[in-house]
């Protein structure tokens, strides 16, 4: 068999069978496969797709490309959740230390920035010494210790992925519903996961525009982790506009500290909500929504939400003091402010453009090797739906010496859209699947 022959199979539309998937992945972890053809054989699926059969083979082979974890040595269930990606896309760094205060051991292996979307490990980064290189013995013991923990994708945990993922995010392949579907689902079933809550992003900002792809995104992701025994639920969220105020690495820690304290703005903590009580049902703590809820919002309000963040940092070698002290995180020096042009609604903040912008500014990679300024990023002063008048701001700019101001300040006024009356109200929550 040559790769060859299989990139072409798929470029001509046939569905690649299990020896095939199964021949392409193991090439492309031991090396022999060099990234140029799993960048054509990546934009072949891109174009032509998968049947689900092809996308639960790719998914599980990528999934036993390396080691997979048991974790009931650590704890008694773990429960997991996932975000397909979005701008301002915070959650996973309230989430999990929430849920984990209320009871409920969560270890996730999260990943770095893809295309205008960030990555949470590119935020975790932003905390001076935080390390999110564990081996697997040192993520169990800080999820033995502290409930949670939150690591990059390991060398050993679905490598094929890993190999994958950098290279979709440099050749315009990150849309794809089975491309998407299997790179997440190979990660949560390598990382030993019992249960998991699915936040599929739909919108502007998301790459599923439309609620359509994002219900077939969400139904695919699902099915697959059913059929390897995983109880997985999930969720369509809004990503019309960003989520929160804050675009940028170390500006979303700072956001996501302050929801911890208890200031979170409604948009994120609507969400929160949502994804924490279910993780708590799932896990059987509590058996229905309205108990799950009361639990999570007990751990956030008495303050232990904030407190496992601050010992999760600590257990990760970094700097805890960043939780009363945010001038230990990196900051960019440049402030630039976009002001409303004309009084009215805010009827559009298209959360794409802004990701764009941010990207602009050094927050993201044009190339896989590219290094990342933590410090950089944009603050968004409105939301859809507020009436502002002329001249007030609509964004902050936070920038390095000029670097990419210019494209960042363009995009955002193409993001911003004023108009007489008010746009309908948008729910955070779109759609659920099962």
């Amino acid at each position: 068999m040559r790769a060859v022959d299989v990139i072409v199979k798929k470029r001509d539309g046939g569905e690649l069978s299990q020896a095939e998937i199964d021949f392409f992945v193991q090439g492309l972890t031991s090396g022999e496969i060099p990234d140029y053809q799993a960048a054509a054989w990546l934009m072949a699926i891109y174009f032509e797709g998968m049947t689900a059969r092809e996308t639960t083979h790719l998914t599980l082979a990528m999934a036993h490309s390396g080691d997979v974890l048991d974790l009931s040595d650590t704890v008694p269930l773990a429960v997991d959740k996932h975000s397909t990606g979005g701008v301002g896309d915070k959650v996973t760094l309230v989430v999990e230390p929430l849920v984990a205060s209320a009871g409920v051991p969560v270890g996730k292996m999260s990943g770095r920035g893809l295309s205008f979307s960030g990555g949470t490990i590119d935020k975790l980064e932003s905390i001076p010494g935080y390390r999110a290189d564990l081996s697997v013995e040192e993520f169990k013991q800080v999820l033995r210790d502290v409930g949670t923990s939150i690591i990059g994708q390991t060398a050993s945990l679905a490598p094929a992925d890993k190999k994958l993922y950098a290279l979709r995010d440099v050749t315009a392949t990150v849309e794809s519903v089975p491309l998407l579907a299997s790179s997440i689902m190979s990660k949560k079933l390598a990382e030993g996961s019992d249960a998991l809550v699915l936040d599929v992003k739909c919108g502007d900002g998301a790459f599923m525009k439309d609620l359509d792809g994002a219900l077939m995104l969400a139904d695919s992701m699902v099915a697959i982790g059913t059929q390897a025994g995983v109880r997985t639920e999930a969720f369509i969220t809004d990503m019309d506009a960003p989520l929160g105020t804050s675009v940028g690495n170390s500006l979303e820690i700072v956001e996501s500290i302050e929801t911890l304290k208890g200031n979170g703005v409604r948009d994120l903590v609507d969400v929160l909500m949502r994804l924490a009580s279910r993780m708590v049902v799932l896990a059987g703590v509590e058996a229905g929504n309205d108990a799950a809820k009361a639990r999570v919002e007990s751990a956030l309000s008495s303050g232990r939400a904030l407190e496992t963040f601050r010992r999760m940092i600590a257990a990760h070698g970094g700097n805890a003091r960043v939780v009363d002290d945010y001038s230990l995180l990196p900051s960019a020096p440049g402030r630039k402010t976009f002001k409303a042009p004309r009084a009215g609604y805010v009827s559009r903040m298209a959360a794409e453009a802004i990701g764009r912008a941010s990207h602009a500014l050094g927050a993201g990679r044009a190339q896989v090797r590219d290094p990342v300024d933590h410090g950089v990023g944009i603050i968004v002063f409105a939301r859809p739906g507020d009436r502002v008048r002329e001249g007030q701001p609509l964004f902050e700019v936070h920038h390095r010496d000029g670097r990419g101001l210019d494209e960042a300040v363009a995009l955002c006024a193409r993001a911003a859209a004023i108009d007489d009356a008010p746009p309908a109200p948008r729910p955070k929550v779109l759609g659920e699947a099962r």
